[in-house]
């Protein structure tokens, strides 16, 4: 049984320890000199009290000890005592230290729910850190990168998890059960075939671990699309498509950059979606386009199955399932 006790007692963090054997050394010392000297330390915890006091060189003097025996004892707790509590807050402020680095060097895992993942480091990325971490409601971000050795971004709504995004070990340091959305975005360092693989792969971990988080996939070439889908992907975006598609309306738009300036509105103004109401269902797509515009909405579409249909027919009537897309 004691054996039992001594090992269980070493498994104990160090910190645990130090603190433990201090306080052991607190009591003995403190129930000793209340017997060594009764009329100066009328009570055990007067006795205490001077031990943790003395221990840690502070000596108000409230209480000093006058008999030899006393004063021995009063040496050796010095000795001792200044030991373990320069140990313990030594040892407390390495741990700290350590606990800071693990953290800045994504070697901690993350605790919480609703956070968003973004896979991979890119200025992608980085823009769209800023907005969710700057934003009037900051989200929470959890990035995973390989790539990089330190946290990136100075925030605390950042955890950053060192890792390949496609190793299980890594995915689950994120937390990801409780996490509200993943991205995986492309690596533009590869092959654009390349990166397109090793996103697929990262989805597929992802999806073999909690399969019902929702997961947006940044894609690079057409083909891979299908994949991407097959793998699991909720939403794919074709980064390289959006691209031939402002540079087509730089050509034809006589370099007012119409379009850019719609996005950037975007930004702002965040487009999103809302399952049709039951008091919606039936009516024209211009009635409710009027009810929307009364609460500060701008109703500019319906997603209806697979199709969009953007600025439809206003006499269109809304359907149950309907999606209703909106600018906020």
């Amino acid at each position: 049984m004691p054996n039992r006790v001594y090992i269980s007692f070493l498994r104990l963090p160090l910190l645990i320890r130090i603190l433990l054997m201090a306080l052991l050394v607190f009591l003995s010392f403190g129930i000793s000199i209340h017997f060594l000297e009764p009329n100066t330390f009328p009570t055990i915890f007067d006795g205490i009290w001077w031990a943790i006091i003395t221990a840690s060189t502070v000596g108000y003097g409230d209480y000093v000890p006058h008999s030899f025996l006393g004063r021995i004892t009063a040496l050796i707790l010095i000795l001792l005592g200044v030991g373990f509590v320069s140990s313990y807050f030594g040892t407390l402020a390495a741990a700290a230290v350590t606990k800071q680095d693990a953290l800045s060097e994504g070697r901690i895992a993350y605790k919480g729910t609703g956070h968003i993942i973004i896979i991979g480091w890119n200025e992608r990325s980085k823009e769209l850190i800023s907005k969710l971490t700057t934003s009037k409601y900051p989200q929470m971000v959890v990035l995973i990168d390989e790539t990089l050795e330190a946290n990136p971004v100075k925030s605390r709504f950042v955890h950053f998890i060192q890792g390949k995004g496609h190793v299980d070990e890594t995915i689950v340091k994120s937390d990801i059960n409780n996490a509200e959305k993943v991205l995986i975005t492309a690596d533009r360092g590869n092959d654009e075939l390349q990166a397109d693989m090793n996103s697929i792969l990262t989805l597929l971990t992802i999806k073999g671990i909690y399969s019902q988080v929702k997961c947006i996939v940044e894609i690079l070439t057409a083909e891979q699309v299908i994949n991407a889908y097959r793998a699991g992907a909720d939403e794919v975006i074709q980064s390289n498509k959006l691209t031939s598609v402002f540079m087509v309306n730089s050509l034809h738009s006589n370099g007012n950059g119409l379009l850019s300036n719609i996005v950037h509105e975007l930004q702002e103004s965040k487009l999103s979606s809302y399952l049709a109401e039951q008091p919606d269902i039936g009516k024209p797509f211009s009635d409710v386009c009027h009810l929307l515009l009364k609460k500060g909405y701008l109703l500019i579409g319906i997603q209806r199955g697979e199709e969009t249909l953007l600025n439809p027919s206003h006499s269109l009537p809304i359907e149950e399932n309907d999606q209703l897309l909106i600018f906020k």
